[in-house]
C-alpha cells in the first residue's frame, strides 16, 4: 500500500479537525473569564518580564472573498480613526495594571488591514504602545501589509516607528484565481512593495500563500511559488485555504464546484513544498518554511518553536496580550478573548474596563495535553521525560496516552524509549493525530479540512 492509500484509509481526505493554535480550541471558550479576571492576570505578570502584544485592526478597504477573519469594510478613514482612539484607551488600561519593567518581546499588528492606518495614526499608536510597554532587547515589531493598501508615507511611518519585520499576503499570483477569490494583486505591485520595505532597512520579510484555492492546479501553484521565491522572503506560510461558507458568508461568492479535491490539495501542498525545499528553505511544522538564517528555522532546529493564534512563532514569552476587537490573549492561567463586534468592544473600553467576554481557565490535564499537541505540531515528536518532569504526570499516564495514538494510527506513530514521534510520511496526519490527545468534545465544532 502506498502512502497516499494509507492516508486515505486513515481518513485524511474526509476529516475536519482543529488547527490547534490553542488548547483547548476557541470553540470551547466559555463565560468563566471576564474583564475582572483578565485584569487579575495582567497584574500577576512579574515585574521586569517580557510579554508579546497582538493588535487587531478589523477594517479593510475591500473584503476579500476567501478570507474568514473578523473584518469589516470601510470606504472612509473616520471609523478607523475612532477605533484607533479606543485602542489607545485600551492600552492605557493595560499600562495602569502592568508591573514596573515589563517589556515587549514581540509586537504584531494584524487584521484586517493594519496599513489602512494613516501615517499619523501609525506613529501615534506605536508611540502609545511603547510608552506603556517598551521594546526589549532583540524584540520584533511585525506588521501585516496589503500591497494594494500602502504607500511610501505609511511605509515611512512604520519603519520610523520601529517595524523590523513585515508580512505580505500573496495568496496566489494567477490572475484568474485572484479574480475568483476577490483578491486582485499583481506580482509587479507585490515586488514593488517588497523592494520598498527592504529599502527602508526592514530586513525580515514574511509572505503568505494558499493552496487548495478554486481552479488551482499544480502548474498554477508552481508559477505562483516561483514568483514568490523571486522576492526572497525570509519566511513563508503555506496555508491550506479553508472553505467554510457556513462561517464566513463572503466565501459563498466562491464557486464550490471549482475547489480541488482533498487528494488534489495534498498534491498542491507537496508541489509547493518541493519548490521551497529546492530553493534552500527549511520545512517548519506543518505549513511554514524559512531560510536557515531566519529565527523560526533556528527555533525549529533547537527545539524552541512554539504555536499560537498567529501560527508558528519563535517567541517564547509566556504571555501574549491581544488588543482590539476579537483578539485572544494567552496567560499561564488560561485564555481570554475580547468582544468580537467593534461596537461592543468600543462600549466596553469606553465604560472603563477591558472588553474580555469569554475564555478558558486551565484546569486538570489542560496544560500537559496542550504541550503534547504543541510538540506534535512543532517538532513531530513528544519527549516522555519532559512531560513527567514539567507537568508531574506519571510514566504510566504518558504511555497510556501515547498508546492510544499509536493504536489509532498504526504504522504512522512511532513509540520508543524517548517518547513518541511521527515519520515524514505521517506528517499530513499531524492535526488528526493531535486530536487523539484532545479531551474536549469535537462533535459540535465545524473545523476546516485536515489537508
Amino acid at each position: 500500500m502506498n502512502t497516499e492509500s494509507q492516508l486515505k484509509q486513515l481518513g485524511l481526505f474526509d476529516a475536519r479537525v482543529p488547527r490547534y493554535t490553542s488548547y483547548p480550541t476557541a470553540p470551547h471558550f466559555g463565560a468563566a473569564v471576564g474583564h475582572d479576571l483578565f485584569s487579575d492576570w495582567v497584574e500577576a505578570i512579574p515585574a521586569g518580564s517580557s510579554v508579546s502584544l497582538y493588535l487587531h485592526v478589523p477594517f479593510c478597504r475591500r473584503l476579500c472573498w476567501f478570507c474568514a477573519c473578523r473584518t469589516q469594510g470601510t470606504s472612509s478613514d473616520e471609523p478607523v480613526r475612532a477605533y484607533a482612539r479606543v485602542l489607545k484607551a485600551e492600552i492605557a488600561l493595560l499600562k495602569a495594571r502592568l508591573a514596573p519593567g515589563v517589556h515587549l518581546s514581540r509586537l504584531h499588528w494584524g487584521g484586517g488591514t493594519p496599513t489602512l492606518l494613516q501615517p499619523d495614526m501609525i506613529r501615534d499608536l506605536a508611540a502609545t504602545i511603547f510608552d506603556a510597554v517598551p521594546m526589549g532587547p532583540g524584540a520584533e515589531f511585525s506588521v501585516e501589509i496589503d500591497p494594494n493598501e500602502v504607500d511610501d508615507a505609511r511605509l515611512d511611518a512604520l519603519a520610523q516607528s520601529g517595524m523590523n519585520r513585515a508580512s505580505i499576503g500573496v495568496q496566489d499570483f494567477d490572475p484568474m484565481i485572484q479574480k475568483v477569490i476577490g483578491r486582485e494583486q499583481s506580482f509587479e505591485l507585490t515586488k514593488q512593495v517588497a523592494d520598498a520595505i527592504r529599502a527602508r532597512g526592514v530586513k525580515s520579510l514574511n509572505a503568505d500563500i494558499l493552496y487548495g484555492l478554486p481552479h488551482q492546479t499544480q502548474a498554477r501553484i508552481t508559477d505562483s511559488v516561483q514568483k514568490l521565491l523571486a522576492l526572497s522572503p525570509d519566511r513563508v506560510a503555506l496555508y491550506g485555504y479553508a472553505h467554510v461558507p457556513w462561517m464566513s458568508r463572503r466565501q459563498q461568492m466562491i464557486p464550490g464546484d471549482a475547489m480541488p479535491s482533498a487528494e488534489d490539495r495534498l498534491k498542491l501542498f507537496e508541489t509547493a513544498t518541493r519548490l521551497f525545499m529546492a530553493d534552500g528553505y527549511r520545512e517548519i511544522g506543518i505549513d511554514h518554511f524559512a531560510l536557515p538564517t531566519d529565527g523560526m528555522a533556528i527555533a525549529a532546529a533547537n527545539g524552541t518553536l512554539r504555536r499560537n493564534f498567529q501560527g508558528y512563532t519563535d517567541d517564547t514569552s509566556p504571555v501574549l496580550i491581544g488588543l482590539g476587537a476579537s483578539s485572544i490573549s494567552r496567560f499561564p492561567q488560561g485564555f481570554a478573548q475580547n468582544l468580537s463586534g467593534t461596537s461592543d468592544y468600543t462600549k466596553a473600553i469606553r465604560a472603563g474596563h477591558f472588553s474580555t467576554h469569554r475564555g478558558h481557565v486551565f484546569e486538570g490535564e489542560d496544560k500537559v495535553r496542550g504541550r503534547i499537541i504543541e510538540a506534535l505540531m512543532c517538532d513531530f515528536k513528544v519527549n516522555r521525560e519532559e512531560l513527567i518532569r514539567d507537568f508531574g504526570v506519571t510514566a504510566e499516564w504518558v504511555q497510556t496516552q501515547f498508546r492510544k495514538a499509536a493504536d489509532a494510527f498504526p504504522d504512522m506513530v512511532k513509540l520508543d524509549e524517548t517518547g513518541l514521534s511521527l515519520p515524514v510520511r505521517a506528517r499530513p496526519l499531524s492535526r488528526m493525530i493531535a486530536r487523539t490527545f484532545d479531551a474536549y468534545d469535537q462533535s459540535k465544532a465545524k473545523h476546516s479540512a485536515a489537508i
